[in-house]
């Protein structure tokens, strides 16, 4: 349909003025449909849908299907103001006069459905030989029929106006799109039979079938054609025979032939691999009786005379079908071996069965009808049995669990090259931006909603387009992630809004850390020193990663020069294991004292870490002397357990007097992660005049996990500053190493 301004009125007339007179003039007399149409024929005529049909026509053909699925003179005047509000420059205040808010409301939903719907499609079949893209874009319109189906009616409109486009394009033999017939297959049939609309689903699936296999198609419909005679002859006589016998039985039925679906029949055929003649419901027959009892006394009657084929009988009264269908279904054989399925239902089943939801029409026509056997009691019973019936309509096409509150928290919006994009309800053109790409979003500074320029923060609503106006380079404002001021409704935006900003501290403090390393490096003059070589010695994966725990101020540079300034090398002969040293005058001045020698070169190992009074034992390495370890630790029990020649007794010894030995011990801190975390941990050792000489941290999914090397001279001392640290808020593990 082509988007048109409304033609000039007569003159010295206003058009609102010239509608409404119109409408008004023939309100006394006309019903509500010839009102409408009345109002529509100066605004339709000459125009024509995008498949080559009149416009009017078409709107014509609409409110006849919907007339014939029971629906009221008010929704059938929508079939052709919906139509006529796209012709409108103030659709909602012209039709609102002359025929009220709602009916203005439903008709400007429905036409603004209908034309994002129309727009996705073109997109789609410029896209047909990308699959995945149009199944997405189809996915789309499933889901916006859902977003726009808070008002059922518009569903409707849809639904019937989808029917005639596909009648129209079989009468005047032109093939429909590949797009619209994979929307039809895919969305509309679909939902016409979740509805229960077996009228409009029959229907729409033949004429689906019909574009897509034509010759499949002819060739069933010629074998029906060559035994109608018979096939009817037949029926004719079976029917009377078996109104009759139920008549006399006392049940006052009503018995009929039952229309044929050729999708239907290539379906069966193709599923159970039978020949055309071996498909039962080519002989089919329906009862309709007064009541549920007598459905199964036909029921009985019918078993009775003739032979019941097995597996082949459901109960749909006792166990209905999700759409609230009911009837009993069976396929019997007579005496001539000819199959017979058979339906037997009430007349209430049979409205049901035909028309669905639309026997009852739109929960705010249902009053105490209910829906699909519930009685509704209110409006709100009638309409929340509808949304049920969607939800199981969404939860069967997209296989999972109904999102209840689907119909109030999502709304679908289009590109500016037609594509649907899937926001919730309340998100903005940055909300829109970041789902289309996260760049895009990083640098987007304006948005065009409907062709008018909008704020940032405007709330977007269904059907609308959106174009993003972005700058070359940039990115995104920190006012976007002030909830008050309702820029960003999507967390996922909010996500990639707080992923930007963290990405960029963490760039400032990565090169502030690099900084000072290399000043570092500079005084040391030790600039040769590879990066890399630090970062390994250090325990970082990357250069980068250890500059921004220096950033962070998180590692010394102690610790740095620590590495810049290795040991004096020591002998690596066998012979001088033991090295004598002198006594220093007043005696030992602490340390580790040899049993049984005077004196070895010692050092603590590095895997514990000893200190008084832990219990310790030694291991004569080769060349480097003895390694004390403390006796509990794991790489000291293989040892001695491997080599235990090598190991010997080892004890402290007493310090000299007035002196202390400061000893390196590890405490591994686990906590919370917070701001300020490291300063009032590191706080606590400085309170407790215990120094610190290095630092490594580690922060994963809000937890954090730091390794403290601190000097003592007694471990015992250091167990009461690990309970101060325990104190320290987030702190849930402080331990020694």
């Amino acid at each position: 349909m082509k988007s048109l301004s409304l033609r000039p009125p007569p003159p010295g007339a206003p058009v609102a003025d010239v509608l409404t007179a119109t409408a008004g003039d023939a309100h006394d007399v006309l019903g509500m449909r010839s009102r409408a149409r009345a109002f529509a024929v100066p605004l339709l005529t000459d125009e024509f849908t995008t498949s080559g049909e009149a416009l009017l026509d078409h709107a014509d053909a609409v409110a006849d299907i919907l007339a014939a699925i029971g629906g009221s003179e008010s929704v059938q005047a929508v079939a052709y103001l919906s139509y006529a509000s796209a012709q409108l420059n103030r659709p909602d205040e012209i039709i609102g006069k002359a025929f009220g808010d709602g009916l203005a409301r439903l008709a400007i939903e429905t036409s603004k459905l209908e034309q994002v719907q129309m727009l996705s499609r073109a997109k789609r079949n410029e896209q047909a030989s990308d699959s995945e893209l149009a199944s997405q874009q189809t996915e789309y319109v499933r889901k916006m029929l859902l977003a726009f189906s808070r008002d059922l009616r518009v569903v409707l409109l849809r639904l019937a106006s989808r029917l005639q486009t596909l009648r129209y394009c079989a009468a005047v033999r032109r093939a429909p799109t590949p797009m619209l017939l994979r929307e039809s297959h895919d969305v509309f049939a679909p939902l016409a039979n979740r509805l229960g609309i077996w009228q409009i689903k029959w229907e729409m699936e033949d004429l689906i079938f019909r574009a897509q296999e034509p010759d499949t198609y002819k060739m069933v419909a010629s074998l029906l054609d060559e035994k109608r005679v018979e096939r009817e002859t037949a029926l004719e006589q079976r029917r009377a025979e078996i109104e009759a016998a139920l008549c006399a039985q006392g049940i006052a039925a009503q018995v009929s032939g039952r229309p044929k679906h050729i999708s239907s029949i290539v379906r069966k055929m193709r599923g159970k691999g039978l020949d055309f003649d071996q498909v039962f419901d080519v002989r089919a027959l329906r009862i309709m009786v007064p009541q549920v009892d007598d459905c199964y006394a036909a029921l009985g009657w019918v078993h009775q005379q003739f032979t019941p084929v097995p597996d082949e009988f459901d109960d749909y009264i006792a166990k209905p079908k999700i759409n609230g269908y009911q009837s009993l279904h069976t396929v019997v054989r007579d005496g001539e071996g000819r199959a017979w399925e058979i339906q037997i239902r009430t007349r209430e089943m049979h409205e049901h069965a035909e028309h669905g939801v639309a026997a009852h029409w739109a929960y705010k026509e249902a009053g105490t009808k209910g829906y699909v056997g519930v009685s509704a009691a209110s409006d709100y019973d009638a309409k929340i049995a509808v949304l049920r019936q969607l939800l199981a309509w969404e939860r069967d096409l997209s296989g999972t669990a109904p999102q209840y509150g689907l119909f109030d928290d999502r709304i679908y919006v289009l590109t500016p090259d037609a594509a649907i994009v899937e926001l919730p309800a309340g998100a903005t053109p940055v909300d829109f931006a970041y789902t289309v790409h996260t760049e895009l979003g990083h640098r987007c500074r304006g948005a065009k909603v409907d062709g008018a320029m909008v704020p940032l923060n405007t709330p977007l609503k269904n059907g609308q387009t959106v174009e993003v106006v972005v700058a070359k380079e940039g990115g995104p404002s920190r006012d976007w992630l002030n909830a008050d001021l309702g820029y960003l409704a999507s967390s996922r935006a909010r996500a990639k809004v707080r992923a930007w900003f963290n990405a960029q501290q963490a760039r400032e403090t990565t090169a502030r850390g690099r900084e000072m390393v290399e000043k570092l490096l500079q005084r040391e003059g030790k600039t040769s020193v590879s990066m890399d070589f630090l970062a390994n010695e250090l325990g970082y994966k990357s250069p980068d990663a250890l500059f921004e725990t220096v950033g962070k101020d998180e590692l010394s540079l102690r610790s740095i020069e620590t590495v810049l300034r290795p040991p004096a090398p020591q002998p690596d002969a066998d012979a001088q294991i033991l090295l004598r040293k002198p006594k220093p005058e007043g005696g030992a001045r602490g340390g580790v004292l040899v049993v049984g020698l005077d004196s070895l070169l010692t050092q603590p190992a590095r895997c514990c870490k000893p200190a008084p009074p832990d219990a310790i034992g030694g291991y004569v390495t080769r060349g480097r002397g003895v390694t004390v370890h403390r006796r509990d630790c794991a790489s000291f029990r293989d040892l001695l357990a491997r080599e235990p020649e090598r190991v010997i007794e080892v004890d402290w010894s007493a310090p000299a007097e007035g002196r202390k030995t400061a000893y390196p011990v590890d405490v591994a801190v686990e906590a919370t992660d917070r701001q300020g975390l490291l300063r009032d941990i590191s706080d606590v050792f400085a309170r407790e005049k215990m120094n610190v000489i290095g630092v490594q941290t580690q922060s994963v999914k809000g937890w954090a996990w730091m390794t403290f090397t601190v000097e003592v001279s007694d471990t015992q001392r250091l167990s009461q500053v690990l309970r101060e640290v325990l104190n320290v808020t987030g702190v849930r593990v402080a331990k020694r190493r």
